[in-house]
């Protein structure tokens, strides 16, 4: 048969399955996440039918893909949000990145990888997945509870953090040494600081010379605009995706809503593949190795996210209810962990990375929606059991202070 037959059936196959995939998980509510990488992991080597003449097309749509989430990642937000964010909550932001950065970069360090496996494995259990978190925040219902402006504060710092924290990454994978690696850092760091500035004294210069009213220039200018920044950030070794992220940023207004609606579709495709090239990366056989020491860190991150989200609650003067949900809601990792694995693995500096980060995300992006809804209510009740327990002499003070709690927390989702 023709390659180019071939390659139609084969792609053709795809794009069929990972659509009925997205149907499955719409109609079990949860995220595809995980159902993508399964595919991937069926149709890669070991799997059950591997790709042939197909599989480079593939590896283009993946990078496409990880391009078009940073971008729609940084068209959420306004450059003032950024800046705003950073000021009040960086804090909440420091304890994010030690409590759950820590726990990889030791487990590849206690694994034996080397330093600069532990730099990517740190990355891959901090950030959370803000696209499952906001679809769990939408399905709860809980868009308008006090907690959730803490819970998005978070978010925004750690998608600010990637446009330090990948540059690092590349230039590490890339082997440079220290002087070239620090004058990448600082090409990032000022290209981060420059386009942040022009974005706020200038946001409606840029916006109003990319807008248009007619869609498909609207989409033609800004998918190739970002397509040219995001080559020209990989030639300077500072990122691709960090490229596409600050087009992003400086876009806003209608600009950015008509962009929005445009590439959604073309970012939910091209996302898609991007999981599946990273399961085809994966060898099936190489997860159970790998097994125990990702569900472990899936329990401690579980952990360390919970108790991330409960401080920086407490420090905004959230109720007890409001602490353990903000937490609970944090725990889902999906994408942006699996873009920061992709860059080891394509670089190969080890090969059982790969598979524990399918392994660590598969675990959490299930488990991420179930202490969204579960944390509150267990803890509710260990503390009502406990309060239970406790001399008689004590419960009338412990029932007005419940009380009190109560009221609170029904302000607090109002």
């Amino acid at each position: 048969m023709h390659s180019s037959a071939v390659f139609l059936i084969e792609f053709g196959a795809v794009i069929l399955g990972l659509g009925l995939l997205g149907r499955l998980a719409g109609r079990l509510q949860f995220s595809p996440i995980p159902l993508y990488l399964l595919a991937g992991l069926a149709f890669g080597k070991g799997g059950l039918l591997p790709l042939g003449a197909s599989e480079e097309f593939v590896a283009i749509g993946a990078e496409i893909g990880v391009i078009l989430l940073l971008l729609m990642l940084g068209l959420e937000y306004t450059a003032s949000d950024l800046v705003s964010n950073l000021k009040t909550q960086y804090p909440a932001g420091l304890v994010d990145a030690a409590l759950n950065a820590l726990p990889g970069a030791a487990m590849a360090l206690l694994l034996g990888w080397g330093p600069v496996a532990a730099v990517v494995l740190a990355g891959v259990t901090w950030i959370s997945s803000s696209g499952v978190i906001a679809k769990v925040l939408g399905d709860l219902g809980r868009l308008g509870n006090r907690e959730t402006p803490v819970i998005l504060s978070i978010l925004v710092l750690e998608d600010l953090a990637m446009a330090v924290y990948l540059p690092i990454v590349t230039a590490l994978l890339a082997g440079v040494g220290l002087a070239a690696g620090s004058a990448t850092l600082a090409v990032a760091l000022g290209v981060a600081g420059l386009v942040l500035f022009l974005a706020v004294r200038y946001g409606r210069v840029i916006s109003r010379f990319v807008s248009s009213d007619d869609p498909e220039k609207l989409l033609l200018v800004v998918l190739g605009l970002t397509l040219l920044v995001a080559g020209i950030a990989q030639q300077l070794q500072v990122s691709a995706a960090v490229g596409a992220f600050l087009v992003g940023i400086a876009l806003s207004g209608e600009v950015a809503e008509g962009a929005h609606i445009l590439l959604s579709p073309l970012r939910d495709l091209f996302a898609a593949v991007f999981f599946v090239f990273f399961g085809l990366h994966t060898d099936p056989a190489s997860i159970p190795p790998v097994l125990l020491p990702a569900l472990l860190l899936a329990v401690v991150t579980a952990c360390t996210k919970i108790a991330t989200g409960y401080w920086a609650a407490r420090r905004a003067g959230i109720s007890s209810r409001g602490r353990w949900r903000a937490g609970g809601t944090l725990v889902a990792r999906g994408e942006f962990s699996i873009v920061i694995a992709g860059l080891a693995v394509t670089a190969g500096i080890e090969p059982s990375l790969g598979p524990l980060a399918t392994a660590y995300v598969l675990i959490l992006v299930v488990l991420g929606p179930l202490t969204a809804r579960g944390t509150e209510p267990v803890v509710s009740r260990l503390i009502a059991r406990r309060a239970a327990r406790r001399p008689a002499a004590e419960k009338p003070r412990e029932d007005v202070s419940a009380a009190s709690t109560d009221a609170y927390d029904s302000l607090g989702r109002s």
